[in-house]
């Protein structure tokens, strides 16, 4: 029996899979603009024919010969109520496949990017981007396809209002540059104050997240006014810039409110005039007075400018995202070996701090090797770099003999397998969680796997056991932890690396699980990041690190008697 994932299809998407479906989403995007550029081509041809077919049927009734003008207007009514519907239609399509493709294309990003880049905007931050901001952005196709079509609508709007009437032409485009300066002056306040709203709006969202994830700590610890009021201060920065927005928009709109009726007045003055004098016919004051509406018809795009101001900012926020590099896969297999792993001269550097500086080491194969060291010593950073999570500044990190960074990552995942301190079940249902990413797996080795972690009982104990959905399922952290583990010992993979992994264990269950990966994984190489006594005194070799370098190295026994490696383990059992 195999272990069931909640999407077979899903588990075996690889990343080549990824950039597949980025590219049939951009080219979905690409074929509902056409479709709906055709539409609003159609629909501002339409829109130009209009006052000329509404003039030459007012003519027709003056004159007595209405029929040929009437059907005229009818067919370019109907052009452009159908033009008006597909493009709606395939609008709304482009726009949902923009925001889509924007979307795949930030997480396809930040999935390939290091473990350390990857942590430096917290989760709300992150959220709020690709939610909130890829959809704004994923507006602007459609916005600026309606603004340059609406461009073109009041360029012919003019244009055919100054052959019908050269003289109304003029009066209308007099108003026009004052009008143009409003706008530009209304943009470029509006970018600044959309900044700082959508600055405080993911400050607000990365503390919100950040404190639902500690909820029972601050339940616990009565602070939940300090912490509503921490989560709140962003909050009054929101309001002003949300009212800034607003201000700037009131006193931009009732300053062309009130020139655009005084443009279109004039023009109809001097028509008017013209119809008097004999210059003009009565149906050539309505196309007047329609080119007119049409000439002003730029600045009914209020809404667009907003969206295009709001989107440049949310184009910046997504860009700092995408401007992290990413992890460049590497593309050559690994040969079977025996789990070897070797760091020369490896450095690490993050935000100017040296997480490693030139570290020197080799695991034996099949080994069990204990990291040990204070707070900040670089264990996570060495765990991180075996599976390539992050690369080195400087140095090479090799398996077997082979540079990681030149592995094709599938060949790495199925060499290297993890266990983290706080382990995210995915993948559907319990068994799927554990066998996650290796689809293939039996439930027979996922039971026993759990075995292995001292957590299959706890499982079966659940109503639904091994089909219970991860995401529900009555846990506490260390059964979790255990999961995890499970999750690793599955793999059977030639390097095994447990980062803290056992931090919310008992002693006891501690014991049982470092004596299943001392006694049950022999044969192949175990890295583990300990922080008891007793798992380092299980390790057949014990790592010490400190400020990023290698202290000292050896067994446990012998690493005791120095009163600074005692010290690591001080308030723990010994």
């Amino acid at each position: 029996m195999r272990a069931r994932t909640a999407d077979p299809a899903a588990a075996r998407v690889t990343r080549r899979d990824g950039d597949r479906l980025l590219a049939a989403t951009a080219r979905g995007v690409w074929a509902s603009l056409l479709v709906t550029g055709a539409a609003v081509a159609l629909s501002t041809a339409a829109a130009l024919a209009l006052p000329a077919a509404l003039a030459a049927a007012v003519d027709g009734v003056v004159s007595g010969d209405s029929a040929r003008a009437a059907r005229l207007l009818a067919l370019v009514l109907a052009a452009a109520v159908c033009a008006e519907l597909v493009s709606g239609l395939a609008g709304a399509e482009a726009t949902a496949s923009a925001t889509a493709a924007l979307r795949l294309r930030l997480v396809s990003h930040l999935l390939r990017l290091d473990a350390s880049r990857a942590r430096r905007l917290p989760p709300g931050e992150l959220v709020n981007r690709l939610v909130g901001n890829t959809g704004t952005v994923g507006r602007v196709p459609l916005t600026l396809l309606h603004a340059v079509t609406e461009l073109i609508s009041t360029t012919g709007g003019i244009v055919m209002l100054l052959v019908t009437d050269w003289r109304s032409g003029v009066a209308f485009v007099a108003g026009l540059p004052v009008v143009l300066v409003i706008l530009r002056l209304f943009v470029t306040r509006l970018s600044g104050a959309y900044e700082r709203y959508q600055g405080a709006q993911g400050r607000l969202s990365a503390r919100l997240t950040e404190t639902l994830a500690g909820i029972r700590t601050v339940r616990a610890s009565g602070t939940e006014d300090r912490e509503i009021a921490r989560v709140l201060r962003p909050l009054a920065e929101l309001s002003e810039a949300g009212h800034e927005v607003w201000r700037t928009q009131a006193r931009s709109v009732w300053q062309v409110s009130l020139l655009l009726p005084l443009i279109e007045v004039l023009v109809l003055v001097v028509a008017g005039l013209g119809v008097t004098d004999g210059r003009l016919q009565p149906g050539q004051l309505l196309a007047v007075a329609g080119y007119a509406a049409m000439g002003v018809g730029f600045v009914e795009q209020v809404n667009a400018v907003l969206g295009v101001a709001e989107a440049r900012v949310a184009a910046r926020r997504i860009q700092e995202v995408l401007l992290l590099p990413p992890l460049v896969p590497g593309t050559r297999p690994l040969p079977p070996g025996p789990g070897a792993l070797s760091l020369r001269g490896v450095t690490v550097v993050r935000e100017g701090a040296r997480l490693l500086d030139g570290v020197d080491l080799d695991l034996v194969p099949g080994s069990l090797t204990a990291l040990v060291g204070p707070s900040g010593a670089g264990k996570t950073t060495l765990a991180l770099l075996a599976g390539r999570l992050l690369d080195p500044d400087h140095g090479r990190v090799l398996l077997d003999g082979h540079d990681v960074a030149e592995l094709a990552p599938r060949a790495l995942s199925d060499a290297v397998a993890y266990a983290f301190e706080r382990p995210v079940l995915l993948g559907g249902d319990l068994a799927a969680a554990i066998a996650y990413g290796r689809p293939e797996l039996s439930l027979d080795q996922v039971r026993r796997a759990a075995w292995a972690a001292h957590v299959d009982d706890v499982v079966r104990r659940l109503p639904g056991g091994y089909r219970t959905p991860a995401a529900s399922a009555p846990l506490s952290g260390g059964e979790f932890q255990r999961l995890g583990l499970a999750r690793a010992m599955v793999r059977r993979a030639r390097l095994t690396v447990l980062d803290d992994a056992t931090s919310s264990l008992d002693t006891a269950t501690e014991a049982q699980v470092t004596r299943a990966l001392a006694e049950g994984m022999r044969g192949t190489t175990r890295l583990v990041v300990a922080h008891r006594a007793a798992t380092a005194a299980r390790a057949d070799r014990v790592v010490w690190l400190d400020g990023g370098r290698v202290v000292a190295q050896g067994r446990h026994a012998e690493l005791w008697r120095h009163p600074a490696y005692r010290a690591l383990f001080a308030g723990g059992e010994g």
